[in-house]
C-alpha cells in the first residue's frame, strides 16, 4: 500500500494457468482469474489439477480509497512426488532397479566378478563419472552403504514439506519387509523402526504372519489382514505418517509426531521383492479419512520418542 494510506481493508488475488517453465509470455497467455475481497492473509485456491504448474499469481492490497501495486508474479505448482530407489547406498544383498528391489542371496558377488573381468580387459583410460552436482546425486554419495542385517534401500528424494502419497506391492513369496520413512542420515547398521528417527510398518511371513507398526525399537501389533498393496501418506507439516490398504483405502496405522528433518522413503526386505509406485495423487478417500477426527477406523500410534 502507498505509505500515505497504508491501512489494508482487503486483498485481491489474480492468477492465470499455464504449464511451462520460464518467464511469463507476453502473447498467447490466458486471461487473469480474479478473486476479490479476501479479508485474511491466507487463501485456498481449489479446483487445481494434479502435477501442473500455475504461473503468474499476484496479489494486490486495497482499501476503500486506493489500491497498492501488484506483487511480483510467483510460480506455484501442484507438484507430484516422484522418487527412485537409491542403489548406491543399498545393502549388497539387495538388487535395485529404479523402483524395484529384490533380495539377492549372492550379495552382489556375481556382479562384482563380472566387473572384475571387465576391468582387466580395459585400458588405463579413466571412465566417465556420473555428475554429482545435483542435490539428489550429492545426497546419495554422502551416505554409507547399509550393512549387517540392515537390508535397507532408501528413496533418492526427500520429503521436506507438503502432503505426499506412494504405494508398495510385495511379492507373494516375500518373507519379511518393512515400509516407512527415516531421517536423511541413518547409520549403516540401523534398521527401520528400531531408531527414534525412523517409522515403519513391518510384515513377517516367516513361519507365521505378523503385522506391526515400529518406531524407536518399540512395536505395536496390528490385528488386521496384511493387504496386497500398501499406501503411504506423509503429511510433513502436519506431523503425520499414515499407512493404508491401497485397494480398499482402509486405514492401517498412523504415527503422529513433529518431523524436524527431511524424510526419505525407506524399505527393508528379506527374501522376495518390492515394487514402489510414485508420483501419485493423494486419493480422495484418504483425504476424507484424514479430515475425520483422529483417524477413526484405524490404529493411531502410542509409540513415543524415547531416547
Amino acid at each position: 500500500m502507498p505509505e500515505e494510506d497504508s491501512r489494508i481493508d482487503h486483498f485481491v488475488l489474480e492468477y492465470r494457468k499455464t504449464n511451462f517453465d520460464g518467464l511469463p509470455r507476453l502473447k498467447g497467455e490466458q486471461h487473469w482469474e480474479l478473486v476479490d475481497y479476501i479479508k485474511a492473509t491466507q487463501y485456498t485456491l481449489s479446483g487445481l489439477k494434479f502435477d501442473t504448474k500455475y504461473m503468474n499469481l499476484r496479489v494486490q492490497a486495497c482499501n476503500k480509497a486506493v489500491a497498492g501495486e501488484y506483487s511480483d508474479p510467483v510460480t506455484l505448482e501442484t507438484k507430484a512426488f516422484v522418487f527412485s530407489l537409491d542403489s548406491t547406498s543399498s545393502h549388497l544383498n539387495l538388487k535395485v532397479e529404479d523402483t524395484y528391489v529384490e533380495w539377492d542371496p549372492t550379495g552382489g558377488k556375481g556382479q562384482e566378478k563380472i566387473k572384475g573381468k571387465e576391468n582387466k580387459n580395459r585400458s588405463n583410460t579413466a571412465s566417465p563419472k556420473r555428475s554429482t552436482n545435483s542435490p539428489r546425486a550429492s545426497a546419495r554419495a554422502s551416505r554409507d552403504r547399509f550393512a549387517g542385517e540392515s537390508y535397507t534401500v532408501l528413496g533418492d528424494t526427500a520429503v521436506e514439506s507438503g502432503q505426499h502419497y506412494w504405494e508398495v506391492r510385495a511379492q507373494k513369496d516375500c518373507k519379511s519387509y518393512s515400509v516407512g520413512v527415516t531421517y536423511r542420515n541413518p547409520g549403516k547398521f540401523d534398521q527401520l523402526g528400531k531408531t527414534n528417527s525412523s517409522w515403519c510398518i513391518h510384515i513377517n511371513n516367516w513361519l507365521q504372519t505378523t503385522f506391526s507398526a515400529k518406531h524407536n525399537n518399540k512395536a505395536k501389533t496390528l490385528d488386521i489382514p496384511v493387504p496386497d498393496r500398501i499406501g503411504v501418506y506423509c503429511d510433513f507439516d502436519g506431523g503425520q505418517l499414515s499407512f493404508y490398504n491401497a485397494s480398499s483405502k482402509a486405514l492401517l496405522h498412523t504415527f503422529r509426531t513433529k518431523f524436524t528433518q527431511p524424510l526419505l522413503p525407506g524399505f527393508m526386505i528379506w527374501c522376495g521383492g518390492l515394487t514402489v509406485t510414485t508420483g501419485l495423487q493423494v486419493p480422495s478417500a484418504v483425504k476424507t479419512l484424514q479430515k475425520s477426527e483422529n483417524g477413526l477406523g484405524g490404529s493411531t500410534s502410542s509409540l513415543n520418542n524415547v531416547a
